[in-house]
């Protein structure tokens, strides 16, 4: 039997991680075996930790969007067949790609259609920030032009949008925003969920199973623009070993994080930048499945820890994720300068960065692009 592809897109820091273990665990609990797909410009990445300590099998594919690495997710799909031969993938693209239909999904059904049932495409968004992307809420913090257009591409081609979140909102914010997003994208299916607590999700969840992609939408786009949007974003991935200067002390995990996310955001707020998506988990060295996870999803937010550590630590590592509308130079400083004052100056830990890379996304260049002509 052929397995059920579903890809679930979004704008950065929309809830997709959160999402898609809760949606994991739904069809385990339904004795469906599951493989996670996840996928980002660079490597070390908090969705790959978060996805393995839930203990589903994940393969990771850095270096490119799905579009641009098709045979490396045509792998990555062979390779958990092998392990675990799943019913289902679950598969998280970039948050900054759009063009998915024609450019992933449909090559999936028509290359490999014996293989995979392709589910149509959900695009998944954070209340508070879709209402200032369609000026409901003209006084909050925004993207430019250029990186709207791509999440605006985004609600475009989905055949389900998935306003997730809705705990944020009051009722006549919520209407207000369900009634935008029927008005603007009226070809798609709007669903209300809250990713965290569960709400709503089991109606989108079995939609999405008992349907198949619509292979007559296609999305108009310039590429130009969609990759001028794509070069605004600063990218930065670091990982970061640390311990106590000896082995009787220990330290908070759960705290540190808190404060590194809160360091971080003030730094940011001071060079100007838009966060898109700060993320961050810390296991103990050598224990990726005893985890503390944190997110900070816009500028003018507040951290939310996701999962938590239930003892103190004596060494940890550390794996942070920054997606941000500015220069990536601007990134890197922020992070060394609020890792160096929170866990060296504060905590007198010792620290060492093993992996750091910052960068804007390249142009991207689909390996196949297929449209109704």
């Amino acid at each position: 039997m052929p397995s059920k592809y579903l890809m679930i897109g979004g704008f950065l820091g929309a809830g997709k991680t959160t999402v898609i273990q809760r949606f994991a665990r739904y069809l385990d609990d339904r004795n469906h075996t599951v493989g996670l797909i996840t996928n980002d410009q660079g490597a070390g990445l908090v969705d790959s930790a978060i996805g393995r300590s839930n203990e589903f099998p994940v393969e990771e594919i850095s270096g490119g969007c799905f579009c641009c690495r098709f045979n490396s997710l045509i792998d990555a799909a062979r390779n958990l067949t092998a392990e675990t031969r799943p019913d289902a993938f679950l598969a998280e693209p970039v948050g900054s790609c759009t063009d998915l239909v024609a450019t992933v999904s449909l090559p999936l059904q028509k290359i490999y259609g014996d293989d995979y049932v392709v589910a149509p495409l959900s695009v998944l968004v954070d209340s508070v920030r879709a209402r200032r992307v369609l000026e409901l809420d003209p006084d909050g913090r925004k993207f430019s032009p250029n990186v709207t257009y791509i999440y605006r591409k985004q609600l475009e081609e989905a055949e389900n949008i998935v306003i997730n979140k809705i705990d944020l909102l009051d009722d006549e914010s919520l209407a207000g925003l369900r009634d935008a997003m029927a008005r603007e994208f009226p070809e798609a299916k709007i669903f209300e969920i809250s990713a965290r607590d569960g709400t709503g999700c089991e109606e989108w969840f079995e939609a999405v199973l008992n349907a198949e992609m619509n292979v007559g939408r296609f999305l108009e786009i310039d590429y130009q623009r969609y990759g001028d949007g794509e070069a605004l974003l600063g990218w930065l991935n670091m990982t970061v070993e640390m311990e106590a200067e000896n082995d009787e002390e220990e330290f908070d995990g759960n705290e540190l994080l808190k404060s590194i996310a809160v360091t971080l955001r003030e730094t940011m707020q001071e060079a100007g930048a838009e966060v898109a998506h700060l993320k961050m988990t810390l296991t103990p060295l050598g224990d990726p499945m005893e985890i503390a996870a944190i997110n900070l999803v816009r500028g003018d937010s507040e951290p939310e820890q996701s999962h938590h550590l239930l003892d103190p630590l004596d060494d940890g590592e550390l794996l942070l994720n920054i997606r941000a509308e500015t220069d990536p130079d601007t990134l890197e400083s922020a992070a060394r300068k609020a890792l160096q004052a929170e866990i060296v100056e504060a905590r007198g830990l010792k620290m060492e960065i093993s992996h750091a890379e910052h960068f804007r996304p390249g142009m991207p260049k689909p390996t196949h692009r297929m449209t109704e002509a």
